[in-house]
């Protein structure tokens, strides 16, 4: 089946970038001929609770390092590739050592809140918006597509609460931030009124999360979403924590979410020894900024 699926990958790839070439000995390396882009192609059986299994080669990645380059999770079913540049996490990788094998241990998740890339000993990331040809295309031709604009707290709070409307949930925004919406960019959805029950200890901490998913019709946390703009990472980890700590039972997806730029910082505060201790580094999600619109686009076109 994994050739059947790869097979069916590098047919759609010629079909858009013309002819592929393979790169040395390798049978997941190659480059679109006539360009520099290179595309490391992985694929994993399904497991249990939607999870995949990957391994990354150092060796395979130190081709990436200097190129536009994709990386290409695949899996039987999958209705579009995900494809995650390189470039996002090479400051991630060299940050670490491989496992013995002289791979890196990555896993995806098919979570009911969006999609997580997880890299071993690191952390998880949302790629919900990696989904599809647009990475590549973007990579192939940037001058097709409108640049990701530059987006304000209040903003991304916008696009983060649209998603969780689409996708059927209830959504909690702080009172205080509601009048900085900006219903010029979705369509005008509710903010719920009240929290779920049995968070007692810390309602008032809960209250000031940016964006809270809840479950329609249950008292159920499906997300927790902390957008750190220009306030420090830490401050957003804090607050998680202290509610993962009063209900560690939560199955809730913690994420941060900034910019690019600050995901090595993320990686750097996550692994503060409190966090370690709590098990909130195993929990907690950075999301980018043009994740979440490029999520948003997505869920919007289908």
């Amino acid at each position: 089946m994994a050739t059947k699926v790869k097979e069916e990958f590098l047919y759609k790839l010629k079909q858009k970038c013309g002819s592929i070439l393979k790169l040395g000995k390798s049978q997941s390396l190659y480059e679109i001929a006539g360009s520099s882009i290179r595309v490391y192609i992985r694929y994993s059986k399904v497991h249990n609770q939607y999870r995949m299994f990957y391994g990354l080669r150092k060796e395979d990645l130190l081709q990436l390092e200097g190129y536009p380059s994709i990386i290409c999770f695949l899996w039987e079913g999958q209705p579009e590739p995900l494809l995650i540049p390189y470039s996002d996490y090479e400051d991630v990788f060299q940050s670490i050592s491989p496992s013995s094998d002289g791979q890196f241990k990555v896993q995806i998740f098919l979570e009911g809140d969006g999609t997580e890339f997880y890299i071993s000993r690191i952390g998880r990331f949302n790629v919900e918006g990696n989904f599809g040809w647009y990475e590549l295309e973007k990579i192939i031709d940037s001058s097709k597509f409108d640049k990701v604009p530059d987006f304000t707290h209040s903003q991304i709070q916008t696009l983060l609460g649209a998603i969780g409307n689409f996708k059927g949930f209830d959504v909690w925004i702080p009172t205080s931030d509601r009048n900085k919406l900006d219903w010029e960019i979705v369509r005008h959805f509710e903010c719920c009124n009240t929290l779920p029950y049995g968070f007692s200890e810390v309602e008032d901490i809960l209250r000031e999360v940016d964006v809270v998913w809840i479950q329609r019709g249950s008292s159920g946390i499906q997300a927790l979403f902390e957008v750190e703009h220009s306030t420090p990472i830490y401050s957003g980890l804090l607050r998680f924590n202290d509610i993962y700590l009063v209900a560690p039972s939560l199955k809730s997806r913690f994420s941060i979410v900034s910019n690019n730029v600050r995901r090595s910082l993320f990686v750097r505060q996550l692994h503060r020894p409190t966090f370690r201790k709590s098990g909130l580094n195993e929990m907690c999600t950075f999301l980018e900024y043009v994740n979440v619109y490029a999520w948003f686009n997505h869920l919007k076109i289908f």
